[in-house]
Formats: C-alpha cells, structure tokens, sequence
C-alpha cells in the first residue's frame, strides 16, 4: 500500500510541476516534449535503482555452502536410483 501511495503523490507531484511549467515558463513549441523527457527520466531512474540493488546484492556463503551440501546430498540420491548426473 505504501508504494501506491508513494506513486500517486508523485504522480500528482509532477502533474503540478508540468502544467506550472506550460503555464508559465515553456513555450508551447516544447510543452509536447516534456512527457517524452518524463518517461526516459523514468527510465533513467528505474535502472539506477536495479544497479544500485545489484551492487548491494548480499551475499550469503553460509547458504551457498548449504546448498552445495544440498545439491551433493541431490546427486547422490539420484545415483541410487539409476540417474547419470556427473557433467564432468
């Protein structure tokens, strides 16, 4: 819930900053390019944030070594029952 309220404050944020601005300061010759200036601003915006969440990535070598366990533990059940899984 929180999100949505955050996307419509600015929604309605920007919607007042745009038409102050084709009011008063833009001419109108440039007034239809500023949705196009918004949307790669959000763009802009919303793979910065992917980079930044990629760069913050944690990392969890106790869980990595759980799952190395979990996927020998895996192929050695699947031995018993006949299955091929070496891919060395």
């Amino acid at each position: 819930m929180k999100h949505i309220v955050k996307l419509l404050i600015l929604l309605v944020a920007v919607s007042a900053f745009w038409i102050v601005l084709l009011e008063t300061v833009v001419p109108r010759s440039y007034a239809w390019l500023l949705p196009v200036y918004f949307i790669v601003s959000l763009g802009c915006y919303g793979l910065l944030m992917v980079g930044v969440g990629l760069m913050h990535f944690p990392t969890c070598p106790q869980e990595a070594v759980l799952l190395q366990k979990d996927i020998t533990e895996a192929k050695e059940f699947l031995k018993q029952k006949g299955v091929d899984v070496d891919y060395d």
